[in-house]
């Protein structure tokens, strides 16, 4: 099936002995999978999916939940308004926690992260780079939380140990020589995509039906049980209905949304808005973390090629729209310095934002996201609501998607007096089996050895040291895509050029292949590019300006893609 012209959907073998015929709504069908109907209504025929669980929410918490879902031997759907992981999930610092961060703010958070720590690098390996952390006291930080650092550490069941000066500069070199002290950590770093999209290929693997683009319009109930979701295909245009038994509800920030849908009301989910920077090179091997109660700029994380600091903290009314104001990248950059003296002087090549889904905390004020807890929370709207067949769930980090998982869906089980136990824990997704986290190194090394071509290897995105056939592979396996899922899969557009050059290659490959017309290759590269460029202006300063002005030269000058021919505006999340 070609890109960008049809979704990919997952339709039962209708000739066989047990399955269903197609007919209207009502019929009784015998099959598991879930597939559509014909629901005939006056001259209209509208679509209809019958499944046992429907999942909202394609982040890293829907995908886990709809693995767990199909492995327990349910038929289930995943909708999301968007691509997979292009929300919350995306956007964030790349951090497998080791607890560490927790132990003093959130001790039980501390504990759920050490322990999914180790059960992601088995299950999720292809994603995760064991970089290892490091707790550092700076010169500029009080010893008083260091001094019970161990002890509390112990207490969550964190792995630590603390290590001399010499040690921790013999490790990291850039770090600044006047730091008090420092501590050894199970830190990592994680590709967002990689996991996510690995738990959403297992899922399908085991029967779940994926439907990105497709938003949630209404739940319907009969009574006081939630009996369907309706959703819009953003693309095709069509309406569709997915009738259910139980709807698993793990919207991110847009839980409280859904859930008021079904007249669920009162989910009080808070975005906490986060920005981050990422740096043109790895400044650090390790991920360092500056040894004090959480706050701002204190995380540096190194992310395949490039070097993450994160992240602010602040209460968003919209988390659609998370601006970027240039004093908090400046406080970034400050809080970098005092980890990497010349920090500030080092190439910013983006920033941007993300937003937490946290659950309201009556201990601490409403617009105080920074001491919200940071452990999962599940609204059972049975009990709460007097509503039977959907549950909420929302707060945790992506450490502990497959753990937030199991916890909802066991509940779900408990309520549908179902006892089929989780195997999530026990079963590596596909990807991780024959795969690792790529280096650049990796991929040169994968390229030099397959070399048997000049167009074979010929390399699209040389930041990332991506190939035409790598590119063609994920073309061939999103449908209806954008470049910037395209992105998502192979990082295309996220080195220090930011898309500058390989943009439109891709768009070109595209049309060459027959893909797409030269008026949608057009507005695939302006979304792009407008996708790219999003967050840029806060560090348009010293070598990253110099390339700015190459990028706009090259777009906006010898392409003037301003005012390339483009079909209508593309979907954009």
């Amino acid at each position: 099936m070609p890109l960008w012209t049809a979704i990919r959907v997952h339709i039962c073998a209708w000739g066989s002995a047990n399955s269903c015929k197609r007919g209207v709504r009502g019929q009784n069908c015998k099959c598991n999978e879930a597939h559509p109907h014909e629901d005939v209504k006056g001259n209209n025929t509208v679509k209809t999916l019958r499944t046992d669980v429907c999942v909202i929410g394609g982040g890293s918490t829907g995908a886990g939940v709809v693995r767990d879902v199909v492995m327990r031997g349910f038929s289930a759907v995943l909708v999301d308004r968007a691509d997979i992981a292009q929300g919350t999930s995306g956007r964030f610092h790349g951090l497998l926690h080791s607890g560490a961060r927790y132990i003093a703010s959130d001790p039980e958070s501390a504990t759920e992260c050490a322990e999914e720590n180790e059960i992601v690098k088995r299950i999720n390996s292809n994603a995760i780079e064991a970089t290892g952390g490091l707790f550092v006291v700076t010169a500029h930080d009080d010893e008083e939380y260091a001094d019970q650092f161990l002890a509390r550490a112990a207490a969550a069941r964190v792995p630590a140990e603390e290590i001399s000066i010499a040690e921790a500069l013999r490790r990291e070199p850039r770090l600044d020589p006047r730091i008090k002290r420092a501590f050894a950590v199970e830190d990592g770093t994680v590709d967002g995509w990689q996991m996510t999209w690995g738990a959403i290929r297992s899922a399908q693997a085991y029967g779940a039906q994926i439907l990105t683009y497709h938003r949630v319009t209404n739940i319907e109930r009969e009574g006081d049980r939630v009996s369907a979701v309706i959703v819009h295909d953003e693309r095709g245009g069509e309406d569709i209905r997915i009738e259910c038994a139980f709807v698993l509800n793990c919207g991110g920030p847009w839980a409280g949304k859904i859930a008021g849908m079904a007249n669920c009301h009162g989910v009080d989910v808070v975005a906490g808005a986060g920005i981050m920077i990422a740096m043109n090179h790895r400044l650090t091997h390790s991920v360092i973390n500056r040894c004090v109660w959480p706050a701002d700029g204190d995380i540096l994380v190194p992310d395949h090629t490039v070097c993450i600091i994160g992240t602010t903290d602040l209460k968003s009314d919209d988390a659609d729209n998370l601006p970027i104001p240039a004093d908090q990248v400046q406080q970034m950059l400050d809080s970098g310095e005092a980890m990497i003296p010349g920090f500030r002087k080092a190439r910013a090549v983006h920033a941007w934002a993300g937003a937490r889904p946290l659950i309201k905390d009556s201990r601490v004020s409403a617009t105080d996201t920074r001491h919200m807890a940071r452990g999962m929370s599940i609204i059972d709207h049975n009990t709460r609501d007097g509503v039977y067949g959907m549950l909420t769930i929302a707060g945790g980090k992506l450490t502990t998607y497959r753990l937030m998982a199991e916890r909802i869906v066991d509940i779900m089980c408990s309520e549908m007096g179902e006892t089929r136990p989780c195997r999530t824990a026990d079963e590596a997704v596909p990807p991780a089996k024959e795969a690792r986290l790529y280096t650049i190194g990796h991929r040169l090394d994968n390229v030099e050895s397959r070399n048997d071509g000049p167009t074979h290897e010929q390399i699209i995105c040389e930041c990332e040291m991506a190939t035409r056939a790598m590119l063609e592979n994920v073309m061939d396996t999103l449908p209806k895509g954008q470049l910037d899922d395209v992105r998502r899969q192979m990082r295309l557009g996220m080195g220090p050029c930011q898309g500058g050059f390989c943009s439109q290659r891709a768009a070109g490959i595209a049309h060459e292949r027959g893909d797409i017309d030269s008026m949608r290759a057009n507005g695939l590269l302006r979304l792009f590019l407008k996708n790219r460029w999003i967050g840029l202006w806060p560090i348009l300063y010293g070598k990253q300006a110099r390339q700015a002005v190459l990028d706009a030269w090259i777009h906006e000058g010898t392409l003037d893609v301003e005012h390339l021919p483009a079909a209508k505006e593309e979907v954009v999340r």
